[in-house]
């Protein structure tokens, strides 16, 4: 699978101007409409799927471009503007409730059964993947599916860190998928690099997510021993390292979870997943199970994860907020009349 890229953005207060998000709505039908005429509609969810671009694009439509919101307010606009009737795309999800809804917002749609039950499948996967397989500390609270009657799909979702005030987009681009679980990122952007992140996505992370597997299928009784083993082997560790002048701790990211949901491990026992992504798409199975999995497989068998943040570049663009200058209304009304 591809993930097509990251992209870390500051979290800012206040609300885009009724009068602005009228026109960033004309203003991205009407971009979109021409793309989708000159490019087909491939290329547009292309570029959609691409984190540089579509800052980009929330640039022209006149939004900040340094900020969360542009995310939420420009997949909102391209929500209500873009139809799968005149567009030939359909983009449904949003913030909070409205991410929560996709499987409803696509059921409700007139697609083929089968491509609905895709659709849903690769929302729900794609969320889980970032949300648990990949954590970096960010929690997805905002979430779109961009699709086709063909089901070509773009997934483009953000989440929050609570600590450092940061928000980090995600972007998928379905026709560079292979799996969902292994070497998701062709292309991250962002501003923060964090030290230590639990990144089961890359390939360095292959044995893990196999120890991950091969564990989930043995009784949840084993299981707990071998989380007492774990914890056994670091208190160990730590008493021995001791010195009376100091006192050693285990880093937080080798620390194993205190709540682990043995339901769900429960269920995975009974199920036998034969892979990571089967193992992962078990109910419950979330960020804290997954991660005494991981560390279980690297702390008692000694398998590598990969701790490094897939994070890589940065952005350097240039709203609302006046920056690089204030909105031109005339220059946005000149600019919808001329596509249009």
């Amino acid at each position: 699978m591809r993930l097509s890229g990251v992209a870390d953005l500051p979290l800012h207060e206040g609300h885009v101007p009724q009068w602005l998000m009228k026109k960033m709505k004309f203003l991205s039908s009407s971009i979109v409409k021409v793309m989708v005429e000159e490019l087909g509609v491939l290329e547009v969810l292309r570029r959609l799927a691409d984190p540089y671009w579509f800052q980009a694009f929330g640039c022209v439509l006149g939004f900040d471009w340094h900020s969360s919101g542009l995310t939420t307010v420009v997949t909102g606009a391209l929500r209500e503007a873009v139809r799968l009737e005149t567009h030939g795309i359909g983009v449904v999800g949003g913030k909070s409730i409205m991410a929560l809804r996709v499987p409803e917002m696509i059921k409700q749609m007139n697609l083929e059964d089968d491509l609905k039950s895709k659709l849903i499948r690769i929302s729900k996967l794609s969320a889980k993947v970032d949300n648990a397989v990949l954590q970096d500390g960010y929690n997805i609270y905002h979430h779109v599916i961009v699709f086709t009657e063909k089901g070509n799909w773009t997934v483009i979702q953000q989440g929050m860190n609570l600590e450092n005030k940061y928000a980090r987009r995600y972007h998928w681009f379905g026709e560079n998928v292979s799996s969902f679980v292994e070497e998701p990122h062709s292309g991250i952007a962002g501003d923060r690099k964090e030290e230590m992140v639990l990144n089961m996505v890359s390939k360095k992370s292959s044995e893990a997510r196999k120890a991950s597997v091969d564990l989930a299928s043995e009784k949840p009784s084993r299981l707990a021993r071998l989380v007492n083993l774990t914890l056994n082997k670091q208190e160990t560790l730590t008493r021995w390292i001791e010195r009376e002048e100091e006192t050693v701790k285990i880093p937080a990211y080798l620390c194993m979870p205190l709540k682990i949901n043995w339901n769900a491990l429960k269920k995975a026992y009974d199920l036998k997943p034969s892979n990571y992504e089967e193992l992962i798409q078990i109910e419950g199975m979330g960020p804290a199970t997954l991660r005494a999995l991981a560390l279980i497989s690297t702390l008692i068998y000694g398998v590598e994860i990969d701790w490094r943040d897939p994070v890589k570049f940065t952005f350097a663009h240039g709203g609302k907020d006046g920056v690089p200058y204030p909105v031109s209304r005339k220059r946005m009304e000149e600019s919808i009349k001329f596509l249009t």
